[in-house]
């Protein structure tokens, strides 16, 4: 029941890890107009995003633009967008994998060893998917912060980080550490009793000194 309850644990939380993902990949939140230097514009806020950018006035308006062109985006984006979406998409099908093969299910009962292989499978699933987001984030948050510290870079064109590069992270720590508990206890066999077995019927009792 142990093994039983770590599956359920880790399966949990990579489920989350991959609703993270996804609320990460649709924030338009990845990258923040900086106030820190001699900027001093606070009127508006700008935000960039995997698709779109943001425009949000003090006076409470927010104005969001799609981006025009794909071929025009700068590669970190088109980098980003890749990988995230092949992360959601393993979560996807890690999810149905580990769904057949934890012990809480009723799916393939009659192999424990093909059942367990197929929770392993699942695991390794949300493994990559999270390693595939954290490629991601890692790579579009360096990028943010070489330009900050860029002098060549000027003060009111200068990015931080945003809220989506940190549920980002965050859910791409969950995918792994669920995953990572998935191939952890899958792997575990039920021990069989290993005491002396007698056929069904009446068993032969081993005799004992002093009796025919």
């Amino acid at each position: 029941m142990a093994s039983g309850g770590m599956q359920l644990l880790g399966f949990t939380l990579a489920f989350l890890g991959m609703v993270g993902l996804i609320i990460a990949t649709t924030m338009a939140e990845w990258k923040m107009s900086s106030y820190a230097g001699d900027n001093i514009i606070t009127a508006q806020a700008l935000y960039e995003g995997l698709w779109q950018t943001c425009v949000y006035q003090s006076t409470g308006q927010l104005q969001c633009k799609v981006y025009d062109s794909l071929l025009q985006l700068p590669k970190e984006v088109q980098a980003a967008r890749g990988f995230m979406l092949t992360g959601i998409l393993l979560c996807g099908i890690a999810v149905l994998v580990s769904s057949v093969g934890m012990k809480c299910t009723r799916c393939l009962e009659e192999d424990v060893d093909l059942k367990n292989k197929v929770a392993m499978a699942g695991g390794g699933l949300f493994i990559f998917a999270g390693v595939c987001a954290f490629v991601a984030t890692i790579w579009y948050g360096d990028n943010v912060r070489r330009k900050f510290f860029d002098p060549f870079t000027p003060t009111n064109s200068r990015y931080e980080f945003g809220k989506a590069l940190y549920i980002g992270w965050g859910a791409c720590s969950l995918a792994v550490i669920g995953g990572s508990l998935l191939c952890c206890t899958c792997g575990q066999k039920t021990s069989a009793g290993t005491g002396p077995r007698y056929p069904a019927g009446n068993p032969k009792q081993p005799s004992q000194p002093g009796y025919v």
